[in-house]
């Protein structure tokens, strides 16, 4: 089972880092960095990855949750684009 291989979700999250840098949006960076978290896990091992093995529904639930965690903390950092000019109320002489 390919889903289960942890240099397989790496590779994943390297393609959608690659393509974000192609397409910037930060949408495909939160889920490259998902996939990471994910083969994070897997190649870590211990009763996770035992867990998320078993259950493929489980393993894309997470990677849906770290996927959205990584978006939302991204989307903080980075914060919104807005196609307007920034309006100053103060000046540097006052």
């Amino acid at each position: 089972m390919i889903w289960t291989t942890w240099w397989a979700w790496l590779a994943g999250g390297l393609i959608l880092g690659i393509l974000e840098i192609l397409a910037p949006g930060v949408i495909l960076l939160g889920f490259a960095l998902g996939a990471a978290f994910v083969g994070l896990l897997f190649g870590i091992g211990g009763p996770i990855a035992g867990w998320l093995a078993a259950s493929f529904p489980l393993t894309l639930v997470i990677f849906a949750v770290a996927s959205l965690l990584a978006w939302v903390v991204l989307r903080r950092v980075i914060g919104k684009r807005y196609n307007q000019p920034k309006i100053w109320e103060t000046d540097i002489n006052d």
